[in-house]
C-alpha cells in the first residue's frame, strides 16, 4: 500500500477535508499512524484555517506547522487569485520538501488538494500538477448533488489524463434532498475503473471519526 494519498474533490466544498480527516481516523483504527497535510489552504475564519486544525485533530503523531501546511491565505477565493493578492508564490517544491518531510512521522500521509482536480495555483500549474510532484494515488470525493455525474466523469478522466493512479472514491452525500441517490451511486460504480470506499450520508454536523468506520481503506490499491 502507497505511503499517502492525494484527496480531491468533484467541486470546491464537497467534503474533502471531512473524507481526508476519516481516511486518518480509519488508517488509525487500522493500526497505522497518519498524518493529514494541506498544502494550500485558503479562508481564515477568526485567525484560523479551520481545515488544518481538523486535519491535524485527526492525526495520529504531530510535526510542525509548515511541514502540514506551508501556504495558509487569508481570503476565501482561488488559490493562486489568494497568493497573488498576498504576494506570494506558491512553490510547488516547497510543498515536496514539507510532504518528504511528514513521510518520515507516519506510516500514511493523506494529503488535501485545494478546490477541484484543475483549480489553477499559479500561472504555469494548478493541482493537478501538484499532484503530479508528490507522485499520491487520487483518492476522489463525490460531492452527491444534482450534476455530479458529469463532475465525477471529468474529474476522473483529468486524473487518469494525469498519470496517477485513481486509488478510490467516496460518495457523500451533501445534498439532503438528492433524487435517485442510489442509482446516482450506482451509475457511478458502473462507470469509475476504482472501487467505491464508501457512501457518507448526510448530516447537519458530520462526524470524521464516526465516518471512518464506514469507509473500506483495504479497498484501495
Amino acid at each position: 500500500m502507497p505511503a499517502g494519498y492525494f484527496v480531491t474533490g468533484t467541486d470546491t466544498g464537497v467534503g474533502k477535508t471531512l473524507v481526508s480527516c476519516a481516511l486518518l481516523h480509519a488508517f488509525a483504527l487500522a493500526g497505522k499512524t497518519a498524518i493529514g497535510m494541506k498544502p494550500i489552504a485558503a479562508g481564515c475564519e477568526a485567525g484560523k484555517w479551520l481545515d488544518v486544525e481538523q486535519l491535524i485533530a485527526a492525526s495520529t503523531v504531530s510535526a510542525a506547522r509548515e511541514w502540514i501546511n506551508p501556504y495558509a491565505l487569508v481570503p476565501p477565493i482561488a488559490p493562486h487569485i489568494a497568493a497573488k493578492q498576498a504576494g506570494v508564490t506558491i512553490d510547488l517544491a516547497v510543498i515536496q520538501q514539507a510532504f518528504y518531510a511528514l513521510q518520515k512521522t507516519a506510516d500514511r500521509v493523506i494529503v488535501e488538494g485545494a478546490g477541484g482536480f484543475l483549480v489553477p495555483l499559479g500561472d504555469r500549474y494548478d493541482t493537478r500538477d501538484l499532484a503530479c510532484a508528490l507522485g499520491l494515488p487520487v483518492v476522489l470525493v463525490v460531492g452527491l448533488r444534482l450534476g455530479c455525474l458529469n463532475h465525477a466523469l471529468l474529474t476522473a478522466e483529468a486524473i487518469q489524463a494525469s498519470g496517477l493512479p485513481l486509488a478510490g472514491w467516496v460518495a457523500n452525500q451533501i445534498d439532503p434532498a438528492m433524487a435517485s441517490l442510489a442509482e446516482n451511486v450506482d451509475t457511478l460504480q458502473q462507470r469509475l475503473a476504482a472501487p467505491l470506499l464508501g457512501v457518507l450520508p448526510f448530516r447537519e454536523q458530520p462526524d470524521a471519526k464516526a465516518f471512518a468506520t464506514q469507509l473500506d481503506t483495504r479497498l484501495l490499491g
